[in-house]
């Protein structure tokens, strides 16, 4: 007398209880949604290399912020594209700067709305490193200055909290930012304000897309000396370690795709809330390929969210959040 083996019993299994016994379970509230704004009037200007992502002018704003809200994403995060950039990023912490204007807005429009500000100055600087850079004459060298960039950061993170941003998100890999910032956040009455620190950025190639919807490229060298290896795993342990000493809230893996490793060991490690950042890199990838028929892009992009999510991902950034929240209905 023959059995059915348990494989065969799995393959006969109805979908209503492959649904029951799922053990990652991907939702709306999973999804903190980039949001990108600009200077200027009436425009709306799809990125070539991100389709279905756009740079909006605040007059334009309002119309994507309720689109969001519809579609129950809870939060966003703001990225901002400055009218003019000079050598120390000034117009990052400007009061009137385009990410202050824009979260003012916002908070207006949907209050509800979490807003997270990434805290870097790359975006706003003229040579498009994350702080101040000091160019040596002699040798011809550049040289971030960690601590003169940590003033600056603080003083962006500051302004975005005052013009109302629910979490400040500090991306520029400086020695001591997420210590700097919740200090400086501290002294300016914002103790509640928590810091989503970008704990564990490498130097990416996934990176490109967005540094073409930033205007973030670097006009020299790169950012190796203060963005992480690819090919290290527990230097990820000791900067994650050490923004949990300082006072983070949350903690960060970016990019996602190519980490779910470190997104995995950094779960088990620590208590904190884990962010996985599925880049512009990524984004772009599934569409071009499912713009080209090669790919079921809805298939591929709730798979890819639920291996972040099942790695140890509490919240996901992603550019997917829109799609998704409109296939998670159906």
């Amino acid at each position: 007398m023959s059995f059915p083996t348990v494989r065969h019993r799995r393959l006969r299994a109805s979908a209503a209880l492959r649904s029951m016994v799922r053990e990652t379970v991907l939702t709306v509230n999973d999804f903190i949604y980039p949001v990108y704004v600009v200077h200027g009037t009436n425009i709306k200007h799809e990125i070539r290399s991100m389709p279905g992502v756009y740079h909006f002018s605040l007059d334009l704003l309002e119309q994507e912020i309720r689109e969001i809200v519809s579609l129950g994403i809870k939060s966003i995060i703001l990225f901002g594209i400055p009218s003019s950039k000079d050598a120390v990023g000034s117009s990052a912490y400007d009061a009137e700067g385009i990410v202050q204007q824009a979260t003012r807005l916002i908070k207006q429009w949907a209050p509800e709305l979490v807003v997270v500000a990434d805290t870097c100055l790359c975006q706003f600087t003229d040579h498009g490193h994350c702080g101040i850079v000091h160019q040596h004459e002699l040798t011809g060298t550049a040289e971030v200055d960690n601590d003169e960039s940590l003033k600056l950061l603080v003083k962006t993170a500051v302004s975005q909290a005052e013009a109302g941003a629910d979490i400040i998100a500090p991306s520029n890999m400086m020695d001591g930012f997420v210590s700097a910032i919740r200090e400086g956040l501290d002294e300016a009455g914002y103790t509640n304000v928590p810091i989503m620190s970008y704990s564990v950025k490498y130097a990416s190639a996934y990176y490109g897309p967005f540094r073409e919807a930033a205007h973030s490229a670097p006009q020299f060298g790169d950012r190796k000396t203060y963005q992480m290896d690819p090919a290290n795993a527990r230097e990820a342990l000791r900067e994650a370690e050490s923004d949990v000493l300082e006072g983070a809230d949350f903690l960060m893996v970016k990019p996602a795709l190519s980490y779910l490793d470190i997104i995995r060991t950094l779960k088990d490690q620590f208590d904190l809330p884990l962010v996985a950042y599925n880049v512009s890199g990524e984004y772009a990838m599934v569409k071009a390929a499912a713009a080209n028929g090669w790919i079921d892009e809805r298939l591929i992009t709730l798979e890819t969210l639920t291996g972040m999510k099942r790695a140890g991902a509490d919240l996901i950034i992603t550019y997917h959040a829109k799609d998704v929240a409109r296939w998670l209905q159906d």
